[in-house]
């Protein structure tokens, strides 16, 4: 009786030997549906259960979001598929909000055990519990899985290009799909990539993040300008290492399949931290050339190796906009794993396989990536090395990559991964001359970031397409929006609140200062520039605001709104313009 009540209702001493601390009632629930072992004399196996190295992350190829209503002003690509119904998972993933059997198992695992004690929502825990079991049964995974690739080893096309060869191009040249994953609120570099790479022959599938909200209405008002750009209809929140990044490219492949007015022959995937090092005729000639092929980076090191240090022999899940890692697993056998970058270029043909081929191969891959970390950097490679396309893979995403493993690599995403994980670091100026000194075939660099280098990207734009003008405004400007009134104050945080709230107190001050009239201010200066009224600010925002509205109103038939330091009046009205210096 006792041994009974200790599997299915662990002590006060079992749960706090896992983090020190009583779990929540939820995760209680959990467990007694899914009980933890009995106690081991002395706890062995559950005193450090919560300290394990270099945790790591993990993703659901299934999730699916819901599909908001996309606003009126936004071309979505359902307005091209009015009959298109929303495809089944891919994968064996459990689905969200439903249990279709309960599987009775001992959590044992202390990847797993820990999972369950930091995951916040009740739904997550019971997912996490699902898998782990789903997993303990070998049902999860496939074991086995068939290779179709007719030769030994990896096949690798040595693709050649010189500066010349968009001149020998042949008469059909091909069209290229560009899918942009963006997020964050840098509207002024995504707009600065796609007018590098725009085309009319071309088309632009943009998927924004569920998080910004203030870009995906930028990115909307820009795709309505043009017939061959569209917007997903649906939008997920990625993550770094996430599987649901996997499921955002597999969806959007899927969509464009769909889209019979769009007749294109290679699919590229970007972000806004990449830009062109070469002109669009060069691309173009380029793959015109090599347009059975599909450009895909291998890591280029042993297996083995390559295996243990992107954990694919490890099992996670993705729930929470998180990673969780829940234990070991085996690499199912019959086939060579393989991975790499996860930016590419893949042509039509091999797209159309991975989205509506039905053999084992591919939809065993689907099911072992959609509980693996970081799936994008291998899932294509995988399923290209071990299937009828592999001799059509050239070793060669296209692309440069500034990587340098000692800054890049600091564990920055522990937060939301149970992984230590590397990011590429940003190009300056001085790196300019490796973008035309490079042995293979590059048509794309990245990271760039304009909020930590933007001349970058102008020397970049002036070797593409000519210096821009001296008159440009704002050329060495860097702009991002920090707040949007239509987001409400709802989405902003509680530091950035308390700031602006500080901000505004310090600037009613100094105002409240101004107009008792103290002869030694000189927070607003005043100015004519030919029929324009120029006023210049040396105090804070809120200061200058309220401050110049007293100078202003003073002047007749002027009229100026204290919203806001801009105005502009048509008529006989004067312009205000006001600079924060």
């Amino acid at each position: 009786m006792a041994g009974n009540t200790a599997k299915h209702k662990p002590d006060k001493a079992l749960r706090q030997g896992i983090l020190g601390k009583d779990f929540p009632n939820e995760v209680n629930e959990v467990i007694q549906q899914y009980p933890l072992p009995p106690q081991q004399p002395g706890g062995a196996g559950l005193k450090d259960s919560h300290a394990y190295k270099r945790p790591k992350p993990h993703s659901q190829l299934s999730t699916k979001p819901a599909r908001p209503s996309p606003s009126p002003s936004i071309k979505t690509s359902n307005q091209h598929q009015r009959h298109h119904q929303p495809r089944k998972s891919a994968t064996a993933a459990p689905v969200r909000g439903q249990r279709r059997e309960k599987h009775q198992c001992e959590i044992s695992g202390k990847e797993a055990i820990s999972a369950l004690s930091r995951a916040k929502t009740r739904e997550c825990r019971q997912q996490i519990a699902e898998v782990y079991c789903r997993h303990k049964e070998r049902t999860l995974m496939p074991e086995t899985v068939p290779r179709y690739c007719t030769i030994e080893g990896k096949a690798n096309v040595n693709a050649q290009w010189d500066e010349g060869s968009e001149q020998t191009a042949p008469a059909v040249p091909v069209r290229i799909v560009f899918v942009l994953v963006v997020h964050g609120r840098a509207s002024r570099q995504f707009q600065r990539l796609f007018k590098a790479i725009y085309h009319t022959s071309h088309y632009y599938y943009i998927h924004v993040d569920q998080r910004s909200n203030y870009l995906h209405r930028q990115v909307g008002a820009l795709a309505s300008q043009y017939s061959n750009v569209r917007v997903t209809s649906w939008r997920m929140s990625t993550i770094w290492g996430g599987a649901s990044l996997l499921t955002m490219y597999l969806r959007s492949m899927d969509d464009l399949l769909k889209m019979a007015d769009w007749n294109w022959d290679f699919f590229i995937n970007l972000s806004a931290a990449d830009y062109p090092i070469r002109t669009n005729e060069q691309l173009v000639g380029f793959l015109t050339k090599y347009r059975d092929m599909n450009f895909i980076k291998s890591h280029g090191r042993d297996n083995t190796r390559f295996i243990r240090k992107q954990g694919l022999d490890r099992l996670f899940f993705e729930c929470d906009t998180h990673m969780w890692r829940l234990g070991d697993r085996k690499i199912p056998e019959g086939i060579a794993v393989d991975g790499g970058s996860d930016w590419f270029l893949l042509n039509r043909m091999f797209v159309d396989y991975i989205i509506n081929s039905e053999d084992e191969l591919v939809v065993s891959m689907k099911r072992f990536y959609a509980y693996t970390l970081l799936p994008a950097e291998s899932f294509f490679h995988t399923v290209l090395e071990n299937s009828a396309h592999c001799e059509s893979m050239v070793d060669n995403n296209l692309r440069i990559t500034n990587w340098n493993r000692k800054l890049g690599c600091k564990c920055q995403y522990k937060h939301i991964v149970d992984w230590c994980g590397c990011s590429p670091n940003d190009f300056k100026p001085p790196d300019l001359p490796r973008f035309q000194q490079t042995s293979r075939p590059t048509f794309f660099a990245r990271k760039f970031e304009a909020s930590v280098n933007q001349e970058i990207v102008t020397q970049l734009d002036s070797f593409l397409f000519g210096p821009y003008p001296q008159e440009t405004p704002g050329l060495q400007s860097y702009w991002e929006n920090v707040y949007d009134e239509t987001d409400s104050v709802a989405s902003l945080s509680d530091s950035q609140l308390t700031h602006y709230h500080a901000f505004t107190r310090m600037g009613l001050s100094r105002a409240a200062t101004s107009l008792q009239g103290h002869p030694d201010n000189n927070s607003c200066r005043s100015g004519t520039e030919g029929k324009h009224h120029h006023i210049a600010c040396y105090s804070s925002l809120s200061s200058c605001c309220l401050h110049c509205h007293v100078k202003i109103v003073q002047e007749p038939q002027k009229v100026f709104s204290p919203q806001g330091c801009h105005h502009e009046a048509n008529g006989d009205f004067k312009t205000v313009r006001v600079e924060w210096l």
